[in-house]
């Protein structure tokens, strides 16, 4: 299993931005970004550090692999 390193919310919807997301708005905590070409949109919390399991659904939703976004990092 691929070990990722604690980002903050932030820093992920930064590194989602370089992958084509557009952050569209906020609601609370939630940062909501969207992509053309993609049906669903992507929920980050804004927080300081984001939970593993979370920040995988997030990168897998985003189209991305585990691998492409270490190296984005």
């Amino acid at each position: 299993m691929t070990q990722l390193p604690s980002v903050s919310g932030m820093k992920a919807r930064r590194i989602f931005e370089k992958n084509g997301w557009v952050f569209k708005r906020q609601k609370g905590s939630h940062m909501i970004l969207t992509k053309t070409g993609f049906r669903a949109t992507l929920s980050v919390p804004n927080h300081k550090t984001l939970k593993e399991p979370l920040l995988k659904r997030l990168i897998k939703d985003s189209g991305m692999t585990v691998e492409q976004f270490k190296e984005m990092l």
